[in-house]
């Protein structure tokens, strides 16, 4: 079963070296009752703590079933330490923090047995001791009788060959280790049981063989064995807990520490608030900004007129500034003019076609604006009435294909009668208190104070084409003066307020847009192709003088040809717009926009380019350049308490192993490997740290409520700190790895503490 060759060992303290085994043979039978007598020094104890795998002999061997142990790695004597050896102690060495039937769980445990399959034996063997209905009470709630029999229990459960009793009376009253003693009888019948004990009469009554040391030499032996050197493949079954057992060890010592734990939680977490405020009022402005930048998007959308700025001749105005004003050197320096900051753009058909190819998805909406004038008439007290259209009309944003606009419904809501984009329709733009221009009302005929919508909505307007707006005097034309008989011509067409809206509380566009009427571009659209084809259209295409008003075009001339160009587009000749409007739906949409716009520019000339203005680029990249530097800063300082709270965690990490300086030992007594050990540890650092994360973040959301109130105070801005939950989920993993980081070190050390040396320890 057991058996000792030539086993020796030393121990060393700086010079002095004492011999504590000198060579011991001794074999052991499958079942007995050994009892280890002699004096304190005489090697008994380091006998046992040999055979118990918890100490290593110098030279010998240990043969267990036939098999040597000579070649034992670290993890063979933790798996034989398990699977072989149960430990009774005279210091009973129970985990405090832990229950009872836990405590005897814990060998099983680290075997790997299921959690069903343990309790099963634990609850036996605690029968078997008689403490079954204590099994779930703690260690210190048990006299000392008592937890030498879960020690016991312990030391059964996992159904090993040998049992090493340790002085197990030794504080004990007589009574209770007569009890003791009898149960360890019993469990000598079918077990290899050795005892060490001072007491040589309990030994004579119970051992049913004494063996005695002096001075680390066997001296007498009464039952000795005869050699038996036969060989055996006695396998051991490797031991391993789980990440599981190792959080709730750890969590259970947490619980008899909760104020430490939390006040160390809390500090740690410091870090974590800064950096989680940071990022929420960040986020939160990121958040205003994005929403600022749509709206910006939408007031100053990319517009592509007939002149704009030129952005390379603006930048070298700008160098400028660096010339060294009343400067005494003798030189000339040429100055920019605004005439040379002017891009002349050429809006062609291509061009528009171009726009037109654009994918709709990428559009929030499109204003094409026309030199096309819109003949308008209305009756105003039964008399009817000329109206300039280019006063009191704006075309509205539409899609490309003349639907509604997403612009449209994300700035405007319809507060009375509907909004259609039938080219017929109209509606009427109120600002934020209902107000519209004085002209705008009066040119509608509507001059009482307050207007009922009612009264506005379904008035009606005459779009005269050309043909019956204008007549012919000879080789000019002019107006038609009966304007009555043109209002009621079959060929006009009739236009009618449908609706009326107003923007949105939280857009600053539809703050900015004022009021009027607004029209569908299909309006121009429809009038255009009518007017193309009329009389006074194809008249003026013939003529180098304007018929309506006699001034003479000098067509060898630029001027002269945009002139004429100019007259004819009045007239609608021409279908190309002289300005468009182009609403991406958001920032990235606005990329690929650009993209098609850049690509339509390359390859040709600078004057032949049609160059485009993009007021948001620039508050984009500044804002966000600007915040981002801000958060970087921020967080990098409030990183030094988190690099401040790992320090703290290791220190508390390794006070918490000197704390546990005697479980680390029982554990190693029981089979737990160095891993094992390393792995309580970190788990109790993973805890730690996600209650500081968790800390960290609650505190973080609560003070998010008055940081929102100051800067609603100070800036009108409601809710402005927001955290992110993807960020708050990467600080909760941020504050685990640097508390587990902190505890690496601590974790370390007590993994290489000596297990004897741990058990001593009080």
């Amino acid at each position: 079963m057991l058996k000792l060759k030539k086993i020796k060992k030393s121990y060393k303290t700086g010079d002095f070296v004492q011999h504590a085994l000198k060579g011991i043979d001794l074999e052991f039978r499958k079942n007995e009752f050994v009892a280890i007598l002699g004096p304190s020094g005489s090697g008994k104890t380091t006998l046992l703590n040999i055979i118990g795998g918890l100490d290593r002999y110098d030279s010998g061997d240990l043969i267990i079933n036939g098999k040597s142990t000579k070649k034992f790695k670290q993890s063979d004597w933790d798996a034989y330490r398990n699977n072989c050896i149960g430990f009774i102690f005279q210091s009973y060495n129970l985990i405090s923090h832990i229950s009872v039937i836990e405590n005897v769980e814990m060998g099983m445990t680290l075997s790997g047995i299921s959690a069903k399959k343990r309790h099963k034996k634990a609850m036996e063997v605690l029968k078997k001791v008689g403490l079954k209905e204590h099994a779930h009470k703690k260690p210190n709630q048990l006299s000392g009788g008592q937890m030498q029999r879960v020690a016991i229990a312990r030391a059964l459960a996992n159904n090993p060959d040998i049992i090493l009793a340790d002085e197990p009376t030794g504080a004990l009253d007589s009574k209770t280790s007569v009890q003791i003693m009898e149960l360890i009888t019993e469990i000598a019948k079918d077990k290899l049981v050795i005892m060490v004990t001072h007491n040589p009469e309990l030994a004579n009554v119970y051992a049913n063989r004494i063996v005695e040391f002096r001075d680390g030499e066997l001296i007498d032996d009464s039952n000795p064995l005869e050699d038996n050197d036969k060989e055996n493949t006695y396998n051991i079954k490797k031991t391993a807990m789980s990440y599981l057992t190792a959080l709730k060890l750890s969590f259970n010592n947490i619980r008899t520490k909760k104020g430490r734990t939390l006040l160390t939680a809390f500090a740690s977490s410091i870090g974590i608030i800064g950096i989680a405020l940071i990022l929420s009022l960040s986020n939160g402005f990121k958040l205003q900004i994005d929403k600022f930048e749509k709206d910006t998007l939408s007031q100053a959308p990319i517009i592509i007129s007939k002149q704009s700025m030129n952005m390379d001749s603006m930048s070298k105005m700008k160098e400028d500034d660096d010339l060294e004003e009343y400067s005494e050197k003798e030189l000339i320096h040429p100055q920019k003019t605004v005439e040379n900051l002017v891009h002349k753009n050429i809006i062609t058909k291509e061009y528009v076609e171009t726009i037109k190819s654009i994918n709709p998805e990428l559009i929030g909406g499109i204003s094409y604006q026309r030199a096309t004038n819109i003949n308008l008439l209305t009756k105003i007290d039964n008399k009817v009435k000329q109206l300039d259209s280019s006063s009191i009309m704006s075309p509205m944003p539409s899609t490309l294909d003349n639907k509604e606009a997403n612009v449209m419904k994300d700035n405007f809501d319809i507060i009375y009668g509907n909004y259609t984009t039938n080219k017929e329709d109209l509606v009427l733009l109120v600002d934020s208190k209902n107000r519209v221009a004085e002209s705008t009302l009066k040119a509608l005929g509507l001059t009482e104070k307050d207007i009922d919508f009612k009264d506005i909505v379904g008035k009606e307007f005459k779009v005269i084409l050309n043909n019956d707006y204008y007549k012919s005097l000879g080789e000019f034309y002019t107006i038609e003066t009966d304007l009555e008989k043109i209002y009621k011509n079959e060929n006009a067409l009739t236009l009618k307020i449908t609706g009326i809206i107003r923007g949105k509380k939280d857009s600053d566009f539809a703050k900015l847009s004022g009021s009027g009427l607004m029209y569908n571009n299909s309006l121009t659209d429809y009038i255009i192709e009518k007017n193309n084809k009329s009389d006074i259209v194809n008249a003026q295409k013939e003529k180098n003088y304007n018929i309506l008003t006699t001034e003479l075009f000098d067509e060898s001339t630029e001027e002269g040809k945009e002139a004429k160009e100019m007259t004819l587009s009045y007239l609608g000749a021409e279908t190309t717009p002289v300005a468009i409007q182009l609403y991406p739906k958001d920032f990235d949409s606005k990329d690929e926009v650009l993209k098609v716009l850049d690509n339509y520019n390359e390859g040709k000339k600078d004057e032949d380019k049609i160059q485009y203005m993009d007021q948001a680029k620039l508050i984009t990249t500044m804002s966000g350049s600007i915040m981002d530097a801000i958060t970087i800063v921020l967080i990098a300082f409030s990183a030094i308490s988190l690099v401040v709270s790992s320090i703290m965690i290791g220190i508390i990490t390794y006070i918490s192993v000197l704390e546990r300086t005697k479980e680390i030992g029982i554990l190693r007594a029981l089979g737990a490997r160095k891993k094992d050990i390393t792995r309580v540890f970190n788990a109790e650092t993973f805890i730690i740290g996600l209650a500081s994360g968790t800390i960290g973040l609650i505190i973080a959301k609560l003070l998010t409520f008055p940081a929102n109130s100051i800067i609603e105070n100070l800036t009108k801005l409601e809710n402005v700190a927001k955290l992110n939950p993807k960020h708050g989920i990467i600080l909760l993993i941020i504050s685990i790895l640097l508390t587990v980081i902190g505890g690496l070190i601590p974790s370390k050390v007590a993994a290489k503490k000596d297990p004897v040396e741990a058990l001593r320890s009080e």
